[in-house]
């Protein structure tokens, strides 16, 4: 007779993280501890353990608080090293923990995430309509037709969550923002027509 599982599936792959630090010397202080969940990254993601503190038993007892562990750790996710230290506790139950081998700890951790600010222009193209529209004002004040005009673009500065600058003078933008319609869905649907 086949198994039938019930219940929800996990996609965890490995121990917990007492499992892995609990069997070390000094309780694995100084070691690389990678996560299964975060592999699917091309960028390395793991923890490095500074200190641990095993956790009181609960009065009553469950599988998961057996097995909590509260772990002081630097983080780097996805190639980005987090500057503060953090308290892994609340996931230290899942078995979803592998601990790098000394020998492949340097080549593990060896990262080359370069973060490329973006550089966005101060100013763009006025839209068509306006644009006639100014030029029809120019014109009947007398005013000079052939300079081009600039719509200067104003950004959210307080967005602390983008890493992004503006444009100085005379440098030019890795970010180009045009004007009109993009590429479309359907392009045969547009043939023919100019956008």
């Amino acid at each position: 007779m086949p198994y039938k599982y019930i219940g929800r599936t996990t996609d965890f792959k490995g121990k917990t993280l007492w499992e892995i630090l609990g069997n070390l010397k000094n309780f694995g202080v100084g070691r690389i501890v990678a996560r299964g969940m975060f592999e699917r990254y091309p960028e390395p993601s793991y923890i490095k353990v500074l200190k641990v503190e095993t956790l009181a038993t609960p009065e009553t007892v469950t599988p998961d608080d057996v097995r909590k562990v509260r772990v002081w750790v630097e983080r780097t996710f996805r190639g980005k090293a987090f500057p503060n230290p953090i308290i892994l506790e609340s996931a230290s139950y899942k078995a979803d923990y592998k601990l790098i081998p000394k020998d492949e700890e340097e080549a593990y951790c060896r990262t080359t995430v370069k973060e490329e600010a973006k550089v966005y222009p101060k100013s763009f193209d006025f839209p068509p309509l306006m644009k006639e529209l100014i030029l029809r004002d120019i014109r009947a004040e007398g005013g000079n037709t052939k300079e081009e005009l600039k719509l200067e673009i104003v950004y959210n500065k307080a967005s602390k969550r983008t890493k992004y600058r503006i444009a100085e003078d005379g440098e030019k933008p890795n970010v180009e923002i045009v004007m009109g319609f993009g590429k479309p869905a359907s392009p045969s649907l547009y043939e023919g027509i100019k956008l």
